[in-house]
């Protein structure tokens, strides 16, 4: 035993710098992980009799969400294209949250008329509506046209949105105090809204669209919640940070493979989609923000916006131009 002892200290003295650098190394990269896990929403507020509809929620941070909406007693409604996936997601939402008031409704956000069935399916059955979440969307995809020959990315993303939240302001306004949830990106700084070249035909980007389609998310909700003063309706937008998520899946497999093994060490850092839903959680509940509306959030607290996301002029253009496209009287 003493030899065994000897040996374990000799094995220390001969290697205390490799174990130092080994220990700090990974104290350093769980601080790290711990900090890019972002805020978490300390509110308890409870939602027994208020309504939620989420798009998107069946996966990710939708899904989260809508659990996190279930356990504070809301009847959450999942708004999903896949009615499959969406029918599993929601008994598993059920029983983890102990809710069994979760619904499914279908919803294909590249087509208009799925949304304007959606909206109408809606106002026809429920008698509220305090708080829509827009959080589907998808990311980097190849040149796609919606069912309404928009490009993909700025259709679902926006204009989408766009049209069902216009569709149902009426009773959202009926269930005041009510809140809209758009979830945008941090991919909006470097975004530019391009109004000669809307759908990118000339020069499609996977890159350059989606971070069109994320300032389109952000200038739509300060518009939105300048249209909605006085309503009781808020509106907010948000950065819900880099997450383990479905949302890459069109952009991942572009990779080469000298950069997916590069990155495959910081997916291990990345946010859950538990930590990832944490700031659209707090926009739909937490009780501060009761008489805010029209600002961006990151971690769950207010984060300044890139300056285009801040233009007036250039919220209305948008507003204007998607009122077109999408057909809204």
């Amino acid at each position: 035993m003493q030899n065994y002892v000897k040996e374990i200290r000799q094995f220390v003295l001969n290697n205390a710098s490799g174990i130092v650098v080994a220990t700090v190394a990974g104290v350093g990269l769980v601080a790290l992980r711990r900090w890019l896990a972002g805020g978490v929403c300390r509110s308890r507020a409870r939602l027994d009799g208020k309504t939620v509809l989420i798009t998107g929620a069946n996966t990710g941070i939708g899904k989260e969400t809508a659990v996190d909406m279930a356990s504070r007693g809301a009847r959450v409604i999942l708004a999903c294209r896949d009615m499959t996936r969406a029918n599993k997601a929601a008994e598993d939402i059920q029983q983890r949250s102990g809710n069994g008031n979760v619904v499914v409704k279908m919803l294909d956000l590249a087509s208009l008329q799925s949304v304007r069935d959606l909206a109408k399916d809606i106002q026809e059955t429920e008698e509220r509506l305090d708080i829509l979440i827009n959080n589907a969307g998808i990311m980097m995809c190849p040149k796609w046209q919606t069912e309404d020959g928009f490009e993909m990315q700025f259709g679902v993303n926006h204009l989408g949105h766009f049209l069902l939240t216009n569709c149902l302001l009426d009773l959202l306004k009926k269930s005041a105090p009510s809140r809209i949830v758009n979830v945008s990106s941090l991919a909006h700084e470097k975004g530019k809204i391009d109004f000669d070249d809307i759908n990118l035909d000339q020069h499609y980007d996977p890159q350059k669209s989606y971070r069109q389609s994320k300032l389109a998310n952000v200038l739509f909700t300060r518009e939105l919640a300048a249209r909605l003063e006085g309503t009781g309706v808020t509106a907010y937008s948000l950065h819900p940070g880099v997450i383990r998520t479905e949302l890459g899946r069109h952009w991942l497999p572009t990779l080469p493979m000298w950069k997916k093994v590069i990155t495959m060490p910081f997916m291990l850092l990345i946010k859950s989609p538990w930590e990832g839903a944490q700031t659209t959680i707090y926009c739909a509940v937490d009780e501060s923000l009761e008489k805010t509306s029209s600002l961006y959030y990151s971690d769950c607290a207010p984060k300044e916006a890139a300056p285009q996301a801040r233009d007036d002029a250039t919220a209305k253009r948008l507003w204007d131009l998607s009122v077109s496209m999408v057909g809204l009287n």
